[in-house]
């Protein structure tokens, strides 16, 4: 195993919550919040909470922390304030989206089984309302056919055709932590027609890896700050193809010339955005040393899962940072995994967690999964430990030796 480059100590002292006794293995249900963005957060309500664009003191500095938030928010994807806008969560701002496009009855939109179904219901409405055809991209020959199911170009260039018009899949998945070449993806999808929008979610991937949309060449993209060490706030981008062919939903006296201007809706709350110049501050020469610290903590988990003749793992096996982020799925023979979840909890301070976390038709329609009880997902981020790792092998090694 490589040894990482962060200073633990340091990283573990700028998240407040981690002075518990509690050990957060649910991160990609939302990760912990760096005590910098409490401190904006606090700072704001307390010096600058008034309605932004008045021109008394108060307001003027109200206005500038607003737009500081959409700035670093902007840069961290390398994007600009026009390109973005902020709104209340992942799933707000596809529907907010799917709203304000308009396709001809007959056009067709290729969609992801593997998603969260944040960016599937939208799209699915949108078909409906609009007499439009969905395609389906990852569904397996049978359910439970394969326990590493992935979106490749092979099974996507089928699907393309003279009425595609969208295509929406995630960078990683949410349930089996696989990366997709998104970049690859969009070039396929641009070949095949540059009008064609490519809408990527990239909530499970963000909180792991650096961002550049215009290197990924996407259309629309977007994820939840609150997983990336931030506030309960969300972010999506559109390129200038994308941008163009989305309608302003805003009041018709209102400009509507920024993604934010259209989408927004008064929905970026302000003391949320005036944090988000916090995280990048945070992460700011820290992407290698989170990668490496992720690499060793799922080959941790990893080689105990794979040691294991009971345990199915859903997604990557390999511990590759290339290939997935350290979200890892399981399932145990003989196990329901509601029971194996609180049998561990019950003697441990582990959170970890059940279910099929908005992936539904991933669980069902693909793994073939009961969607009640779904799976055991362990998600990790970088300021989790080895230690913190070995201690949940140790409570599920525990767990399963109960039943022989």
């Amino acid at each position: 195993m490589s040894t990482s480059t962060l200073n633990l100590d340091e990283v573990r002292g700028s998240f407040p919550a981690l002075k518990s006794d509690q050990i957060f293995l649910d991160n990609a249900g939302g990760s912990q919040v760096l005590g910098t963005v409490v401190d904006r957060i606090r700072d704001y309500l307390i010096n600058s909470n008034v309605q932004i664009g008045a021109s008394y003191p108060v307001g003027k500095a109200s206005t500038n922390r607003f737009r500081e938030g959409y700035a670093a928010a902007a840069k961290y994807i390398n994007a600009s304030p026009e390109e973005i806008v902020l709104g209340a969560s992942t799933t707000q701002l596809f529907r907010n989206l799917s709203s304000a496009l308009t396709f001809q009855e007959g056009d067709e939109l290729v969609l992801s089984t593997l998603d969260h179904e944040a960016n599937i219901a939208s799209w699915v409405d949108l078909a409906e309302r609009q007499k439009l055809v969905v395609k389906w991209w990852g569904v397996a020959d049978a359910p439970g056919s394969s326990t590493n199911p992935k979106l490749t170009l092979d099974t996507l260039r089928p699907l393309l055709g003279p009425r595609t018009r969208l295509v929406a899949c995630t960078h990683a998945s949410n349930i089996l932590g696989t990366i997709h070449d998104v970049k690859a993806i969009a070039e396929a999808a641009h070949a095949h027609d540059p009008h064609v929008l490519v809408c990527v979610d990239a909530v499970a991937y963000a909180p792991h890896r650096k961002i550049d949309v215009k290197d990924l060449g996407v259309d629309f993209y977007c994820f939840s700050w609150y997983k990336v060490y931030g506030p309960h706030i969300s972010q999506l981008y559109a390129s200038p193809n994308g941008r163009a062919q989305v309608r302003s939903l805003g009041h018709f006296f209102n400009p509507s010339n920024t993604l934010q201007e259209k989408l927004g809706l008064a929905g970026s709350c302000y003391e949320l955005v005036s944090s988000l110049p916090a995280v990048p501050e945070y992460l700011t020469g820290k992407w290698d040393g989170i990668v490496q610290q992720e690499t060793v903590l799922q080959e941790t988990l990893l080689q105990f899962l794979t040691s294991r003749k009971d345990v199915t793992i859903w997604g990557e096996p390999r511990s590759d940072p290339s290939l997935r982020v350290p979200t890892i799925s399981f399932t145990v023979a003989g196990w329901s995994s509601r029971e194996l979840v609180e049998t561990v909890e019950k003697e441990t301070n582990l959170g970890f967690r059940y279910g099929s976390f908005y992936s539904v038709r991933l669980i069902k329609d693909v793994l073939g999964l009961s969607i009640e009880d779904g799976i055991v997902r362990t998600s990790m981020v970088h300021y989790n430990t080895v230690d913190e790792v070995k201690a949940l092998v140790a409570g599920l090694d525990k767990a399963l030796s109960q039943k022989k």
